[in-house]
């Protein structure tokens, strides 16, 4: 984002000019909109789900939560992607009133209703093709981005006004009308009457239900056409000319403020329709999967295994290590929602393998076999860099070698991406004896399956920043140290204290512990000669490497989870690292923010905070009536340094934190507070590290990206201090995207430096394919860097707008008063010669049978047989195509009429997803519970 436009939309947030708010307050905010549709319609699907087997739903308490709706889906492991997705979606949603704060499709401004309604269309088959590809998180961010838009339509335009209490469904069909719009020549409005506005717009607008938008612009000079409405607001330049006022309904105090309960209410439904129809396109359990749902953790368990040559007698050892990590999660809150494994050889590596069946991934690995390699290093690190793009935020990512990396030149980059998706990486390196006894004569071994401390080293840089361990042991030591590390993968972990020291620093170390928190230890890497744990009591015990029975260089303590303050003493000659984690239901979520503290406003940053200057961070506990936040600080790692922030509540569980001056050096962030109905002070710390930089790096990407068609991505650089050349370095997530960027630009002091990065993938990339572009600046004197994390997503041209249709080529009919005979429908669902395909017809509602199979002649049409007694006469039946059109077919037992090929039965089509109506009255029905 440029300067310019970085100014202009702090201005019109600052003055409330664009869409509505964006923190909670009197008025409803994006946010709240976003949060409540989402949890609603979560609550509507998991009910469903839940009388689909049989089971019984106990609705949420009021008003719902992240924690309430989790439990209620009986999905409580996934509680925190749960909260992470609603946040990512809802940050989405505000940040393009920074982005796109002058375009006025984006905001209905202009009337620029086609305009606008393409953002959304488009943004529907993006998340619908993102889903498809299993890419959630980028489904998040294209869904956040279509729902301010979609938002916006309902406070800008005039659909209130007219009397309108549904949503406009044509917003999210291309090639529809979305109503009838005001010609460029006819007049809409009038004149406010000094600050009153409530009769501004036309009588013959509203009576023949015109559709029209405010005009806005802040530039002066800029004019509108003549007769039309505007926006309105102080910085609306276009409110002052004839006629006056304005007609959004962003807030209560906006010219239709009178009209914000209305707008807000319809924006909320129309969210919960795109919502709807993007659960019909993918199906229930992938629909919940994007939103951080599942029967399980929520995470995905991913393995990067060196598959060379050299790991011939370890891979055995490895298949058996994880099959029995992956048995012992099945069937509990830690079960990952996916797997995923990234093999690496040399030259080649990947590609990533994944799948949400258990018994299929152990087949995958037990598929693995070693060949190759040949010299001493290998991959690693590309194998890493892949996992990392691939795998969800907060993954647990186990790396397995016995070589060093061939390919260090990544590690910044790899660095970047664990603190964009806040991952911890775990490395187990394996070497034998005799191995061992090699090292110690050679400074760099000379065989493959031999790894030098120099080399692990660099490892070691990679687990400190992922909050991971880097264990070296045997290899009849894996199975043991999988267990250990893989119990690290547990989806109530949380980490309480992290602190690393160099060679011949002690430490002593506090952590506090309250009542939700069980399953206490300590996790040392690191040899070390004595360590003193006090606990509340003040009972002191003394551990030494014999008494701790270390495995490889790991060292585990399991204490008893007494509440009150603990006290840890390790005395080393050595460099170590320290973890002290357990179990708990509370955590906490954060990102670091770009804050505008006179509207109470931010965006989240997707580089390093700038250091030595002030910094924001949004917080967010993942079950605000567990315990709230009075205390957050940056601590470096590797000493004692701590920069409080100040704390201000934003409710549901968020804090906004600003602190005075960002640390250069590597930092966590703790959170401290009070549990709440519960004993002990509430402590957290975030297990991945983070750096800030004297450098500022800024990239805007576009939405998406055409197969063969070169992306030109503009940034701009920025260097504290002198300036000087800076060092640019761009990559993508895979070898087959090519991507070319200058290799230095010359930044002078203060000023901006600007370049271009060209992108392209192949003609054969599906869409939804994520593209994970990685730009970096480095200030070459001082090793200083910084980057941007950019997600771009793949999307072929879409031709094909409609859903297939369903005709009945044969029924049996039930009579009246029959309920013990059975009834038959023989069904052609067609996506038409121009289609591009059903994809999936599955059973929307009913008790009976369904079967499928494709048409002998026809590979658009696919054949579905029903029986079912007539006791139940009703059933729907979802259908899909390849691009994500869907609809619905109803059927009635007692009116279906058998018809021959080709044929017509008495069936109904209808012509919104599940029925509008009964949607609505649905989605009334809950918000009626979940008013606030």
């Amino acid at each position: 984002m440029s300067p310019v436009l970085g100014l202009l939309g702090v201005l019109l947030l600052q003055s409330g000019a664009r869409g509505f708010g964006i923190l909670p307050g009197d008025s409803k905010s994006h946010q709240e909109i976003t949060e409540e549709a989402i949890l609603n319609v979560t609550v509507q699907v998991c009910r469903a789900l839940a009388e689909a087997e049989g089971n019984d739903f106990d609705l949420p308490s009021q008003p719902f939560t992240a924690s309430g709706v989790a439990a209620a889906c009986r999905a409580q492991g996934s509680v925190k992607s749960f909260q992470r997705a609603i946040s990512s979606i809802t940050l989405r949603n505000v940040r393009v009133d920074l982005l796109e704060a002058l375009d006025p499709r984006f905001h209905f401004d202009d009337e620029t209703f086609v305009g606008g309604r393409d953002i959304i269309t488009t943004g529907l088959q993006m998340v619908k093709a993102e889903n498809k590809q299993q890419n959630f998180e980028a489904a998040q961010d294209s869904l956040g981005e279509t729902l301010h838009t979609l938002q916006d339509f309902y406070s800008h335009s005039n659909w209130a006004e007219n009397g309108n209490t549904l949503p406009n469904s044509n917003l999210i069909r291309a090639n529809t009308s979305i109503g009838n719009l005001a010609d460029e020549s006819r007049a809409t409005c009038r004149s406010c009457d000094g600050d009153d506005c409530s009769n501004n717009i036309l009588e013959d607008i509203a009576r023949d239900q015109i559709l029209t938008t405010g005009y806005f612009a802040i530039i002066p000079g800029t004019s509108k056409p003549s007769g039309k409405c505007s926006h309105g607001g102080a910085l609306d330049l276009t409110s002052r000319i004839e006629p006056t006022g304005g007609i959004n309904k962003d807030t209560f105090d906006s010219e239709h403020g009178f009209l914000h309960s209305e707008a807000a209410a319809l924006a909320t439904m129309a969210t919960s329709e795109i919502l709807e129809n993007v659960r019909q396109a993918a199906g229930n359990q992938p629909f919940l999967q994007m939103l951080g749902i599942s029967r399980g953790s929520g995470k995905a368990l991913c393995f990067v295994i060196d598959t060379t040559q050299s790991m011939g007698d370890d891979i055995a050892a490895v298949q058996s290590a994880a099959a029995s990590l992956i048995d012992g999660q099945v069937g509990t809150d830690d079960e990952p929602s996916a797997y995923i494994l990234v093999p690496f050889n040399d030259p080649a590596f990947g590609p990533p393998i994944r799948t949400s069946d258990p018994e299929a991934f152990k087949n995958i690995l037990d598929d693995l076999t070693a060949s190759g390699g040949g010299d001493d290093e290998e991959p690693a690190l590309s194998g890493l860099q892949l996992a990392l793009s691939n795998a969800p935020q907060s993954s647990d990512i186990f790396l397995f070698t016995d070589a060093p990396a061939k390919d260090p030149q990544l590690k910044s980059t790899v660095i970047a991406l664990i603190e964009r998706t806040q991952s911890a990486v775990y490395f187990l390196i394996t070497q034998t004896a005799a191995n061992s006894r090699r090292r110690r004569q050679l400074s760099r071994p000379q065989a493959s399956g031999r790894i030098a401390e120099s080399d692990a080293r660099l490892y070691k840089e990679l687990a400190e920043a992922a909050g991971g361990l880097v264990v070296q042991l045997r290899q009849d030591e894996l199975q043991e140290a999988t267990g250990i590390v893989g119990q690290m993968s547990s989806a109530s972990l949380v980490t309480l204290l992290r602190a690393s020291r160099t060679a011949g620093q002690n430490g002593d170390f506090a952590f506090a512990v309250d009542e939700t928190v069980g399953d206490l230890r300590l996790l040392l890497t690191g040899p070390s000669s004595r360590i003193t744990v006090t606990d509340p009591q003040g009972v002191e015990q003394v551990f030494t490497t014999m008494s701790l029975q270390p495995v490889g260089n790991l060292q585990t303590l399991q204490l008893d989870s007494q509440v009150g303050r603990w006290q840890v003493t390790v005395e080393s000659a050595n460099a170590f690292t320290l973890k002290a984690v357990g179990r708990s239901p509370v955590d906490f979520l954060f990102d670091f923010v770009e804050y505008v503290p006179s509207r109470n406003t931010f965006d989240v940053l997707d580089t390093r905070p700038s250091a030595g200057t002030n910094g924001s961070l949004l917080v967010t506990l993942t079950d605000a009536e567990a315990a709230d936040v009075t205390r957050v600080t940056l601590v470096e790692v590797a000493g004692s340094p701590e920069v409080p922030g100040q704390v201000e509540p934003q409710g549901r569980g968020r804090y906004l934190v600003r602190v005075e001056s960002v640390p250069s050096a590597p930092f966590v962030v703790r959170v401290e507070g009070n549990a709440v109905n519960a004993d002990g002070t509430f402590q957290r710390q975030s297990p991945t590290s983070f750096r800030a930089s004297n450098i500022t790096i800024q990239a805007k990407a576009p939405r998406n990206l055409v197969p063969g068609t070169p992306l030109s991505v503009p940034f701009a650089v920025t260097v504290k201090g002198s300036g000087g050349n800076v060092s640019i370095r761009a990559t993508a997530n895979d070898p087959l995207y090519t991507v070319t960027a200058p290799s230095t630009l010359p930044a002078a002091p203060g000023a901006s430096a600007n370049g271009t990065v060209t992108l392209s993938v192949p003609l054969n990339t599906p869409s939804g394919t994520t593209v994970t572009l990685v730009i970096e600046a480095e200030d070459p004197g001082v090793g200083d860097v910084n980057y941007a994390v950019l997600r771009i997503s793949v999307l072929n041209p879409v031709s094909d707008f409609t859903p297939p249709a369903c005709e009945v080529l044969s029924a049996v009919r039930c009579v009246r008063n029959s309920s013990a005979a059975s009834w038959h429908l023989l069904v052609r669902v067609s996506d038409g010669p121009q289609g591009t395909g059903v994809e999936r017809v599955s059973l929307a509602r009913g008790n009976g049978t369904l079967h499928l199979r494709p048409a002998p002649d026809d590979q658009n049409v696919t054949l579905a047989t029903y029986d079912a007694l007539c006791k139940w006469p009703e059933v729907e039946l979802q259908v899909v195509d390849n691009v994500g059109n869907s609809d619905t077919c109803s059927f009635d037992a007692f009116t279906a009429t058998s018809g021959g090929a080709g044929g017509h039965a008495a069936f109904f089509l209808t012509g919104a997803p599940l029925g509008w109506a009964a949607l609505a009255l649905a989605l009334r029905v809950l918000q009626s519970l979940s008013v606030r």
